[in-house]
């Protein structure tokens, strides 16, 4: 490819990417937003996170077949359309005021992003020289933090202005006054996701009409002289653990942001206040993402960078619990400048030298992402549970980072499990 059609590759690659963060990062919006429409406890209302990233785990492996007989660009123009479908949903889902049917949206469109971060996440990759991967990388990283403090902005502003009020108001109405407040208030996503459902069907079309060249992927690595042939992905333990390390990086980085604002909540800090959480969570998170791109590897290495974050993690998580009210929140803000360290580095010494695993290890790795759907729910869960001291699920995080620093220290090492 010359460097002008690179370039056009890049700049519509960065464009999903910004979409990608967009959709993915307004969660932590819509968890407080269902959570008073609807009327749902804490735990009801991060369903919202189990429905996105429970996709992840059922379409990793069908994505891939999919993109083999489709190609990567018509597997673009299939997720983005597969998201939309799921978009659209909310808008009946909002006049139905059915948490089911939202739930069902959220599912699809996580479905459609599946597919799309299949096929965007190795283009990157493939479309330019090997050498300048980690500098792609990290343009599309920072389209995809930038886009998730923008939705938190805008959409923020929209689903919980006047969010207080709202909840003070149907704390004293009647039955059926307090039905009809919240019929009306539900109706704020409709026009927001129509404009959305909009947008991914052109740029549906903008991909499908587009330049972006369908390229091929290089061929496999061969297997050294000596080297132990093996039969089965699962005989690569630093794979293996290196999956139930992604697993666990998915609560480090899904519960400072989908979570903030409901735990900010049940610390008594007023919703007007508490929704710009998750934006700040994501600003941490965009000078992790930049920090990383400068010193790894030229400073330190991966496992040195994942164990420094993991230390950290835990004495933030610790300093969350023992603390009380916007300073206990402070610390979960902070946790976001390390978690944007995570997924490079765990992915990095994960897949090294599967050879022709790469592929499904690849896969096993994306399905890991299901951890930050599973661990808000526990989260949510500590909140109901322990109303008084909501610190408590704070915890959920310090056997994870745990683990986190056991892999950096020893499991990405471990090359056979005898």
């Amino acid at each position: 490819m010359s460097g002008r059609s690179n370039y056009y590759a890049l700049g519509i690659i960065a464009i999903l990417f910004f979409v990608f963060g967009f959709i993915t990062w307004v969660n932590g919006v819509l968890i407080p937003y269902f959570q008073i429409c609807l009327e749902l406890t804490n735990f009801q209302s991060l369903w919202v996170a189990f429905a996105s990233y429970i996709a992840y785990f059922i379409m990793a492996i069908p994505s891939a077949y999919i993109l083999r007989s489709t190609g990567y660009k018509k597997g673009m123009v299939i997720g983005l359309i597969v998201m939309a479908v799921g978009t659209a949903l909310f808008l009946p889902a909002a006049y139905a005021r059915t948490y089911g049917l939202f739930l069902t949206g959220l599912f699809i469109t996580g479905t459609g992003l599946a597919l799309l971060q299949t096929a965007a996440n190795p283009y990157v990759a493939i479309i330019g020289p090997i050498e300048s991967t980690a500098q792609r990388v990290g343009v599309m990283g920072v389209a995809n933090k930038t886009a998730g403090i923008l939705s938190q902005q805008i959409l923020g502003a929209i689903f919980l202005l006047n969010a207080d009020s709202i909840v003070e108001s149907v704390s004293t109405a009647s039955a059926v006054e307090r039905a009809a407040i919240l019929d009306e208030y539900v109706l704020k996503v409709v026009n927001p996701y129509l404009v959305i459902t909009i947008i991914l069907l052109l740029l549906a079309v903008l991909v499908g009409f587009s330049r972006l060249p369908d390229v091929e992927e290089q061929g496999e690595p061969e297997i050294l002289p000596g080297q132990q042939k093996k039969t089965s992905v699962l005989q690569y333990p630093y794979l293996v653990l290196g999956v139930l390390a992604l697993f666990m990086a998915g609560a480090c980085e899904v519960i400072p942001i989908d979570c903030i604002i409901l735990y900010s909540k049940a610390l008594g800090i007023p919703l007007m206040e508490a929704r710009h959480f998750a934006e700040y969570t994501l600003y941490a998170m965009l000078g992790g993402y930049i920090t990383s791109t400068i010193v790894i590897p030229k400073f330190i290495s991966q496992q040195s960078a994942l164990r420094y974050v993991s230390i950290l993690g835990i004495f933030l998580a610790i300093g969350a619990y023992v603390t009380t009210g916007l300073t206990s929140v402070c610390f979960l803000i902070a946790m976001g400048f390390g978690a944007a360290l995570l997924w490079g580095t765990i992915w990095g010494l994960a897949v090294r030298e599967l050879g022709s695993f790469t592929k499904i290890g690849a896969a096993l790795l994306l399905m890991s992402v299901v951890g930050g759907g599973l661990f808000p729910l526990l989260f949510g869960r500590l909140i109901d549970i322990y109303p008084d001291t909501p610190q408590v699920a704070v915890t959920v995080l310090i056997p994870c980072y745990a683990f986190l620093l056991y892999y950096s220290i020893k499991g990405y090492k471990i090359k056979n499990w005898s």
